[in-house]
């Protein structure tokens, strides 16, 4: 396919998945309020019921953390047709072979996105606890809304994405521009980088979204060149 034609293909799929992000998110802001709610529970437990502390300091703050909150909501919601365009696109450059790992691929990339966002739900409590009593004695809590939210929001996105390290290398491994000689061969420098990574994306920078994130990413990378050499036998 000619280069502009690509582009062209390109720009499609990215209109196709914006667009499903912006009908989806959407969908969410009706039921931003009860995500909300649902999100808020994680930061009473982790300040003994202060809730009174989480406020918006702006007029038109509280709207806005609900648009954040339906967006983040739309990235996630979309993830099935968006990955579909991902896919889509790419399998031009692919044989007829490995198209065929469509589905499992699509199903894949779900649940371990759905995996990584209940971890994160699982370290949300801790992390909190950690980040509020790292501050001292000398130091309440108050934290605003929106600040809050968008903490929630940014780490489950980040352990649903770190969560799908699996599905990218398999994919490398397929279109033959990763083979599982050279990851064994990269093992140190991969754990390196595997715990480089937590310390540098979750924007909580805590010990236990550290630990949580790298263990399950190592594991990910050694079952990676296992599931390289049995699908390309």
């Amino acid at each position: 396919m000619p280069v502009m034609d690509h582009l062209g293909e390109l720009r499609r799929r990215i209109l196709i998945s914006a667009a499903s992000v912006v009908l989806c998110a959407c969908v969410v802001f009706f039921f931003s309020n009860q995500i909300i709610e649902f999100l808020v529970t994680y930061y009473e437990d982790a300040t003994h019921g202060q809730r009174d502390a989480l406020i918006f300091l702006g007029p038109v703050d509280g709207f806005i953390t609900r648009l954040k909150v339906a967006t983040y909501g739309g990235i996630v919601l979309a993830l099935p047709i968006w990955l579909y365009q991902l896919w889509r696109f790419i399998t031009p450059g692919l044989n007829p072979k490995e198209r065929r790992y469509a589905v499992p691929f699509i199903l894949s990339s779900i649940v371990l996105f759905a995996m990584g966002a209940a971890v994160a739900f699982l370290t949300l409590e801790p992390a909190l606890k950690f980040l509020i009593d790292v501050g001292g004695s000398a130091q309440s809590p108050q934290f605003t809304s929106d600040k809050y939210l968008t903490l929630v929001s940014l780490m489950i996105v980040a352990f649903g994405l770190s969560f799908e390290f699996p599905v990218v290398l398999v994919f490398l491994l397929l279109a033959g521009v990763l083979r599982t000689q050279q990851l064994r061969k990269w093992r140190r420098w991969a754990i390196v980088l595997i715990v480089t990574f937590p310390a540098v994306i979750p924007p909580s920078q805590d010990p236990y979204s550290l630990f949580f994130m790298a263990a399950p990413m190592y594991v990910f990378y050694e079952a990676s060149i296992v599931i390289g050499r049995i699908m390309k036998k």
